[in-house]
């Protein structure tokens, strides 16, 4: 008996979460170390640091290409940053998802919203949303604090701030509280897990439904 082949679509999982959450650690460390997934690249106006290389750290668009895009509506998410506009192309999410790739963002709550409103079912389809709860205003002062590099006024502007972001934690769908970095990736990596084993992800390629008819019900 052959084995079993199922395909599946990439997912777009946008993780969320208050300063010092350790959200985008939890995405970079989970693309690193899985080859069918990917951290999303976003487009931006700012200029290049040293360094920096169009296509792996950013897109690097003048304004006016950013705007025109975002008005023919090429962009899942974008906003305006400290006079730089950022932005996640659809066509790069679309282009891995498809593939069978999974794409990590990690975006603050109102980007989060507005990639809920896509009509776009292959987006809708792929959707997965997780947030990271921290434990106590406590511990999320000692890890703002922890990072040593802003000033008190900085730390309580991230404060209120964090605040804000952690009342919408309901509206997604998976809320992770985070404890240590090893538990919050075995948490993290067990939601993804079980997302990609979803039976609506799953397609049996032509080889299985010609080899077990039952499966093209």
């Amino acid at each position: 008996m052959s084995d079993l082949q199922l395909q599946r679509r990439g997912l777009l999982c946008v993780v969320s979460g208050p300063s010092g959450s350790g959200k985008t650690t939890l995405c970079r460390r989970y693309s690193n170390a899985d080859p069918a997934a990917v951290y999303a690249i976003s487009a931006t106006t700012r200029t290049p640091r040293e360094g920096e290389k169009d296509g792996i750290d950013y897109f690097f668009l003048s304004r006016e290409e950013f705007e025109s895009r975002a008005t023919r509506g090429e962009f899942l998410e974008y906003a305006e940053v400290h006079g730089n506009l950022y932005g996640t192309l659809k066509s790069e999410v679309l282009a891995h998802i498809n593939e069978g790739r999974d794409v990590l963002m990690d975006i603050d709550v109102q980007g989060a919203s507005l990639i809920r409103e896509q009509s776009d079912p292959a987006i809708r389809e792929a959707f997965v949303d997780i947030f990271i709860m921290l434990p106590s205003e406590e511990e999320l002062l000692r890890r703002l604090d922890y990072r040593g590099t802003e000033s008190r006024d900085q730390v309580e502007l991230r404060l209120g701030n964090a605040r804000e972001e952690m009342r919408h934690w309901a509206d997604y769908r998976y809320t992770v509280v985070s404890q240590d970095k090893e538990t919050d990736f075995t948490t993290f990596s067990a939601i993804m897990a079980g997302e990609r084993c979803r039976s609506s992800r799953l397609t049996p390629c032509e080889d299985a439904i010609n080899q077990h008819p039952e499966l093209g019900l």
